[in-house]
């Protein structure tokens, strides 16, 4: 890192987004890497790693939230791939209803809400 062989942005880059399934396995298509597994043990290595890691947020966050959680939803591409969805509600679906939102419109909404707000159409929310 501080070696000057990389900028602090490729550094940054390297660690924000270019981490995680990426990284292992150069792709974060989930559905991609669910046909990749049924050949390559190192790709089902590191989406059970991903998958674990995932419930395991999703336990610390209900763990903050002292247990009130109504709902679990989970979106994005991941939501494609109903064996993440199964995987995750087998190791988290204790802890509350699971719902499944496929797609990746969670940045349209959350500008739509902030413009609502912007607009005072609506009130924000504090959590």
């Amino acid at each position: 890192c501080f070696s000057g062989k990389y900028t602090q942005q490729e550094i940054r880059r390297m660690i924000t987004g270019n981490g995680g399934l990426l990284a292992y396995t150069g792709s974060t298509d989930m559905q991609e890497l669910m046909r990749r597994a049924a050949t390559d043990a190192k790709v089902r290595e590191v989406i059970d790693a991903f998958h674990y890691r995932v419930a395991k947020e999703i336990g610390a966050m209900a763990a903050a939230m002292k247990g009130q959680v109504d709902q679990i939803i989970l979106t994005g591409g991941i939501a494609y791939s109903k064996h993440t969805c199964e995987e995750l509600e087998k190791r988290a679906g204790f802890i509350a209803p699971f719902t499944v939102y496929a797609g990746e419109d969670e940045l349209l909404a959350l500008a739509q809400g902030a413009l609502r707000v912007m607009n005072g159409e609506e009130e924000p929310m504090k959590y």
